[in-house]
């Protein structure tokens, strides 16, 4: 392997010492259009930093909205986890970050964390500097001795030493604008959040009202409107993955219809208006998600209820 190793797990770890790489090994792509939007700048923090621009404690404001996350050295541990709450959560935070696409910057045991988040084997004891293996498809661009130094996978920047050179740093931040693009931590994010959400759902019944099929069947069953709107709010967050500011929805899709009397007419009626209404209101491919989502419960609810007729069938 040359001065920049791509390895997994183990292999690769035979000892070597090999030079500093030069800056820049993980240069960003060229910045996006800063005219499509505004691009996120606050970098959270697992440990307070002064001297770094911008930089507030983990969890003052979503993870996505976060321009990167830092992982400083703090000397917790990061192997055995037992009895140490804080440090699941700030791992699930880590992993969460991950996901999102959103850049990680650790060193020390900052480094060893962001290792573990990535699925790498985690070496030395609480009380020692613990240190992570490159995890698979890593590049390893510095050694010290059996210990990868620098390396990076992705958006995740490690440096295995409790002190973080400064043109890790510089560079570090100076990648950030071509990483401000995010992926959805949920089908939820996806579609925009339960905001989003909502809007569909208020404008999709105040249409459903003044159908001439579905009118009907909504005024003989619905007496409580807000309290409808959000039972359905709350089943389509559930079935998008849930959100942590509200109850899950609990029950039965199949029984929640029962007794409405609807047909498979009023079923097709259901969803193309839902998908109308999801087009009108979102962008595409988060109109396209509900809508596979609809036409998905749809089948359940059509399979459900040819089932009923036929077991109801006289012999």
């Amino acid at each position: 392997m040359g001065a920049t190793d791509s390895v997994c797990g183990g292999v690769g770890l035979a000892g070597r010492a090999g030079a500093l790489i030069s800056p820049s090994v993980y240069a960003a792509p060229p910045a996006p259009n800063r005219e499509a939007g505004i691009l996120p700048t606050m970098l959270l923090t697992s440990s307070l930093l002064p001297g770094w621009p911008d930089t507030h404690p983990l969890g003052t404001v979503p993870i996505g909205e976060a321009a990167g996350l830092l992982l400083p050295h703090d000397g917790g541990p990061v192997a055995d986890l037992r009895d140490r709450p804080e440090r699941w959560a700030l791992l699930t935070d880590v992993t969460a970050a991950l996901r999102r696409g959103v850049p990680v910057l650790g060193w020390g045991t900052g480094a060893a964390l962001l290792g573990r988040a990535l699925g790498a084997q985690i070496h030395g004891s609480e009380g020692s500097l613990e240190w992570a293996a490159p995890p698979c498809g890593a590049q390893v661009h510095s050694w010290a001795g059996k210990v990868p130094l620098h390396w990076t996978q992705g958006r995740a920047v490690a440096w295995a030493e409790p002190n973080l050179p400064e043109w890790v740093q510089a560079d570090f931040l100076a990648a950030l604008p071509g990483w401000a693009d995010r992926t959805p931590g949920s089908p939820l994010e996806a579609v925009g959040g339960v905001p989003a959400l909502e809007a569909v759902v208020t404008e999709f019944y105040a249409r459903a009202r003044r159908d001439p099929l579905l009118g009907p069947v909504f005024t003989a069953h619905v007496e409580d409107w807000p309290a409808h709107l959000g039972r359905v709010t709350a089943f389509w967050v559930t079935l998008l993955g849930g959100d942590a500011d509200l109850a899950p929805w609990r029950g039965n899709l199949n029984a929640a219809h029962a007794g409405l009397g609807a047909r498979g007419e009023h079923l097709r009626a259901w969803l193309t208006l839902w998908e109308a209404t999801a087009r009108d209101l979102l962008p595409a491919p988060a109109a396209d998600l509900l809508t596979s989502r609809a036409r998905a419960m749809g089948a359940r609810l059509g399979g459900a209820g040819s089932r009923q007729r036929a077991y109801r069938r006289p012999v």
